[in-house]
């Protein structure tokens, strides 16, 4: 049977289009055992506020660039979880759904499941998906055995989990080996994140490239209405 999976490194708090992938692939898979990289999607995420755009960082301990990955990356400051909950209190308190959305989410804050990086993002992931309605299952690369590095690595993991299609971000089209997937037999598609519909949004002019929790406030429930998986779909464009 068709399996379709998704790998992506996991990210903190990430915007919509990232869910979409998750919400149109049978198994989400987060490759964490990677390089981790500074000043990056995975510590941080940016909201809007009066001031503009704004960066929420959760401060880890990095120990370079080329030596630390990112399942074994260290949350530095315990008291990060607070700090985000007062600033997006300042930014979205007024937002029609903050208060319902907020409940779901203020104990992943108040007491983080844990002190290593991609353990937070993964809770922050389901809880989110949880909001939007999307059951796909998620799952690690390290829960599969891999081989190589990069493209081939990619390839190995939808091997192992039994994947016959593979959904990537457009930017990989320009260096993905295509050739190396069919080999084995997996078809690649590439997630189109163009015409997304604009809601009523604080703070400005409207701002796509923001964290979820900017459409789950502002909208609630209705926050499929703005998503492109949710619809009959040419939200994905086949090789």
């Amino acid at each position: 049977m068709a399996k379709s999976v998704a790998i992506i490194q996991s990210n903190y708090i990430p915007w919509k289009g990232y869910f979409d992938v998750i919400n149109l692939v049978d198994e989400f898979i987060l490759l964490d055992e990677v390089q981790y990289t500074r000043r990056d999607w995975r510590n941080r995420n940016r909201i809007k506020t009066p001031g503009g755009l704004t960066w929420l960082s959760i401060p880890v301990q990095a120990k370079g660039r080329y030596h630390q990955r990112i399942d074994e990356t260290l949350i530095s400051d315990p008291g990060w979880g607070p700090r985000h909950l007062g600033t997006l209190r300042q930014a979205y308190g007024r937002s029609p759904h903050y208060d319902e959305v907020i409940a779901a989410l203020a104990p992943l804050y108040e007491s983080p499941p844990s002190d290593r990086l991609t353990d937070l993002n993964e809770a922050f992931l389901r809880a989110i998906s949880g909001l939007l309605g999307i059951s796909t299952p998620i799952s690690r690369s390290t829960d599969y055995p891999s081989r190589g590095t990069k493209g081939e690595r990619l390839v190995s993991l939808c091997e192992a989990s039994g994947a016959t299609q593979y959904l990537s971000g457009p930017a990989a089209r320009e260096y993905m080996n295509e050739a190396e997937f069919a080999e084995a037999g997996v078809s690649v598609s590439y997630m189109d994140y163009s015409g997304y519909s604009e809601y009523a949004q604080p703070h400005g002019a409207f701002e796509h490239g923001v964290t979820v929790l900017d459409l789950l406030f502002c909208t609630g429930p209705d926050a499929p209405r703005y998503m492109k998986s949710f619809g009959i779909g040419a939200n994905v464009a086949p090789q």
